[in-house]
């Protein structure tokens, strides 16, 4: 559990690991260089209480403070913690037992609560919503291109896959969505416990909300290079790859996989504005035109609420296979 400056909210983080109904665990918490007396909350929360273990060190950021953690943690179990966050009382009992159950899958999630005020933070509500969705390896897998599959705090994995394919990097990027692309490039198999054993909360000072690490453009130049070899290994050289979508946005997110190596031989649109005209020489067709999947591959780049049901629609009455004829990525 990476800590900075969370003196009001990580006595109850600290509390919902206490409560636990596993109890074989350590809480390692790295304060990284908290200034508003973290530290003495930590050691108040730490009296007695021998599993807790508190490291103090100067601020680095939080990709070096996870690195630390996890070189510390002596389990072969890793589980993931915020210091504003609450872990239900059977989150790592249920988690312990999905991963001993199954010892193909290398990192388990679980769907959480979402902590904030729906309505005044609904665009967050919604993202919630789409993460409690996928549940199932198939579904993680496809829609890794979409956004990130977890929430960062509710996950637990083998120690082993640090040791094998490295731990979190430091890069103007999302250090967690990173992570699980590679992981997954690499073959590890991920799927969350279908229950909700985290509340994830949003409050406003959020890294995610502050750091531009986690703006949506970061989100898409972390993916192009992973969303780009994928293209290369799953997608034959005869079919040729149409993005859906011919908006400004999606065309310039688009480019980040030219510049890995995509050809994009034209785009899908469903405003007849774009449809028959031509963007870098690319031609605008409209969904009904798309030719049949022996011949294209098509990947949806909309992000606009209700795009992706309306391309998995359209697509699969078309008779494309998702992850096998389409992927969607936005």
């Amino acid at each position: 559990m990476p800590v900075r400056n969370a003196v009001a909210t990580v006595g109850v983080a600290v509390q919902s690991i206490v409560e636990q109904a596993f109890t074989d665990w350590e809480l390692v918490a790295v304060d990284d260089g908290s200034t508003d007396g973290t530290d003495q909350r930590l050691r108040q929360l730490g009296a007695g209480e021998p599993r807790i273990r508190v490291v103090y060190r100067p601020a680095r950021g939080i990709v070096a403070a996870l690195n630390e953690g996890m070189a510390l943690a002596r389990g072969r179990l890793i589980a993931r913690m915020d210091a504003d966050d609450e872990s239900h009382p059977e989150r790592l009992a249920q988690q312990v037992a999905a991963l001993e159950r199954d010892p193909g899958s290398g990192v388990v999630g679980t769907r959480v609560a979402f902590g904030g005020d729906p309505l005044a933070q609904a665009g967050y509500a919604l993202h919630v919503a789409w993460l409690n969705a996928l549940v199932t390896r198939r579904e993680i897998s496809l829609n890794r291109f979409v956004e990130s599959p977890f929430a960062h705090p509710s996950v637990m994995f083998r120690r082993e896959l640090v040791e094998r394919h490295g731990g979190y990097r430091d890069g103007p990027f999302p250090e967690d969505y990173e992570l699980w692309l590679r992981w997954l490039e690499a073959g590890v198999e991920m799927a969350k416990v279908p229950a909700t054993l985290l509340t994830w909360n949003d409050p406003p000072g959020r890294l995610s909300r502050t750091d531009p690490r986690y703006d949506a453009e970061a989100f898409h130049t972390c993916k192009a290079p992973y969303l780009a070899r994928w293209l290369a290994r799953h997608v034959s050289a005869r079919r040729q790859i149409l993005v859906w979508g011919a908006g400004r946005p999606t065309r310039r997110r688009a480019e980040w996989l030219v510049r890995h190596g995509v050809e994009i031989h034209g785009y899908v649109d469903v405003d007849p504005q774009k449809i028959g005209r031509q963007f870098a020489g690319r031609p605008v067709v409209g969904p009904d035109a798309v030719p049949s999947p022996d011949a294209v591959f098509i990947l949806g780049y909309v992000a606009k609420r209700g795009a992706r049901e309306l391309i998995r629609d359209c697509l699969g009455r078309r008779g494309y296979e998702e992850g096998r004829d389409f992927l969607l990525a936005a």
